[in-house]
């Protein structure tokens, strides 16, 4: 202001003057599409500054957020990352079509957020996952040969042969774990026309849809065997204990379930499981109960038994098995299909491109915070998924906005996320790149008991899964699922004393069978004779068994 007041229409009139006319009032301005959207660019930066730039956006922000059943950002917007979705929600005929979409918004949606695969399955595949279907329904819960498999199973003795057979899956350790198994358990259970149930405690109730169409996979609460979480090593009708016996199904000496532990720690006469001799006793076993947290899908390729039907199910590639029985299994429920997409479509879908970063630390092999971050940096940066920083110049000038790359970081620690982070926002990158960095949950410590740790974990999973290039921690399931459900070979990171390499590219998408050993039948081909096409040592797990190609 210069000093002098401003005289109003009253000052005038006093002073002997004649008041002057109003103004008309003018035409409102009417903002354009154009600056409006100038106009919110204008203000961004006061309105990211009010309300916290540098808060990381948390999975309990989206609890209280309700479900829509839309497609978020990624199909809706000029800028996403691909121009239109995918014509075949149904996975080249993995899904069935009789679903009602509404039930589980994520059985057709989930490829509409992941890269589009480059692997079809077969045609027969297929055609199994459509028999395998219709046996579950004629002898899945609350069906006639289901009650009758049911008193035979309480009669504690197996008599004749049954029309319906079963694998009821027990579950052990992690989610990650669970999720390996449930896919190992499937492919036994197509394998040997049997039909899989699972038991669902309540940390995992309300996390999974039905995967088959007009029937449950899930272990009715009034299933006679009782105490079924306790069932271990000294569980009775061990498996190990009966396949040496003399056992006569017309004499009734054939127990009516057998029980299978097929654990890291299991005992030799367990992994007799996979081998040739065990076949008749478990095919006449009406009922086998199976607790198990390893991928064991390798052992089965290795078994003499199966090779023929294994060879038409995966005739071009083994090492996508996962990759379609897990798509084919594994959709979350509507509640948690919220969660990832709200995440997804409010701080990863406009992203140019989308790193995913997964960090697991084994108390039987710490490594420092600082350490980590150098093994991660030296990774991304020697395989180009992430640009340097640059320390001593600053950051290029840019001539337009341009697109964030966003890195996701899923892990139990928060220490992680505030390094990255803050690195990527005081250093400009060498590139002038921009790099956001998001970590939905930070949990400190693994409570699987819990429903809504595991909630979060299966979304982490599922965002991981949509990545376009994947970093994980050796020996860690929770990156395998991550992994083999997007098709990625992800680069697994490395100790710093294993070497002078930060990371390595995986041979495959598939998970590591972590604990083989002692799993070679009798006649069978030993490691060094197997076919190299086919079976391989894990790059994580000395010891350790992988498909590839």
């Amino acid at each position: 202001m210069d000093g002098k007041r401003v005289r109003s229409s009253v000052d005038l009139e006093l002073q002997g003057g004649s008041k002057p006319e109003l103004p008309k009032r003018s035409t409102p301005t009417i903002l354009t599409p154009g600056r409006m959207i100038f106009t919110c660019f204008m203000f961004l930066p006061l309105m990211v500054l009010l309300l916290g730039a540098n808060r990381n956006p948390s999975f309990e922000w989206l609890l209280g957020v309700g479900i829509t059943a839309e497609i978020g950002s990624k199909y809706g917007s000029s800028s996403a990352s691909f121009s239109e979705p995918p014509k075949d929600k149904l996975l080249g005929g993995l899904l069935s079509a009789g679903f009602d979409e509404a039930s589980c918004l994520s059985r057709y949606q989930s490829a509409l957020y992941r890269k589009q695969s480059n692997h079809t399955p077969s045609p027969y595949l297929v055609s199994r996952l459509r028999r395998y279907e219709a046996l579950h329904r004629r002898c899945g819960p609350n069906t006639e040969l289901y009650q009758k498999a049911i008193e035979q199973l309480k009669s504690n003795r197996s008599k004749e042969p049954t029309e319906c057979n079963y694998v009821v899956w027990l579950p052990s350790d992690g989610l990650g774990n669970r999720i390996i198994t449930i896919v190992s358990a499937f492919l036994y259970a197509v394998l040997n026309d049997k039909v899989l149930l699972v038991h669902l405690p309540g940390d995992l109730r309300d996390l999974f849809c039905e995967p088959f169409p007009g029937t449950s996979w899930v272990l009715p609460s009034d299933f006679p065997v009782k105490n079924l979480e306790s069932f271990f090593v000294n569980a009775p009708w061990r498996f190990r204990d009966m396949l040496g016996k003399k056992l006569d199904a017309a004499e009734g000496s054939l127990p009516s379930y057998l029980y299978l532990h097929l654990t890291h720690d299991q005992r030799f006469s367990d992994h007799r499981f996979f081998c040739e001799e065990a076949q008749p006793l478990l095919q006449r076993t009406p009922w086998l109960l199976l607790r198990s947290n390893q991928y064991f899908v390798p052992a089965l390729f290795r078994a003499s038994q199966y090779e023929k039907e294994l060879s038409l199910l995966f005739p071009k590639k083994k090492s996508v098995v996962f990759h379609h029985l897990g798509r084919y299994l594994l959709h979350p429920a509507n509640p948690v299909w919220g969660y990832i997409t709200r995440y997804y479509d409010a701080y990863l879908g406009n992203a140019k491109e989308m790193v995913g970063l997964q960090i697991r630390i084994f108390d039987a092999a710490p490594i420092s915070s600082d350490q980590m971050i150098a093994q991660i940096l030296n990774c991304s940066t020697q395989e180009r998924l992430l640009p340097e920083i640059n320390l001593t110049e600053p950051a290029h000038p840019l001539t337009r906005r341009t697109q964030p790359k966003a890195v996701l970081l899923t892990t139990l620690y928060s220490g992680y996320f505030e390094k990255l982070r803050n690195m990527y926002y005081q250093y400009a990158t060498s590139t002038g790149e921009t790099i956001a960095v998001y970590q939905p949950s930070h949990e400190e410590q693994q409570h699987t008991e819990q429903q809504n740790h595991n909630k979060k974990a299966l979304m982490e999973m599922y965002l991981l899964s949509c990545s376009d290039a994947l970093i994980t921690s050796g020996y860690s399931t929770f990156g395998y699922v991550a992994q083999a459900l997007g098709g990625l070979q992800p680069w697994i990171l490395l100790r710093p004393d294993k070497g002078t390499s930060a990371c390595l590219r995986a041979t495959s998408m598939e998970p590591c069978f972590h604990s083989p050993q002692g799993y070679q039948c009798m006649g069978e081909r030993s490691s060094e004779e197997e076919d190299v096409g086919r079976v391989r040592e894990c790059e994580d797990v000395p010891g350790g068994l992988k498909l590839v190609d």
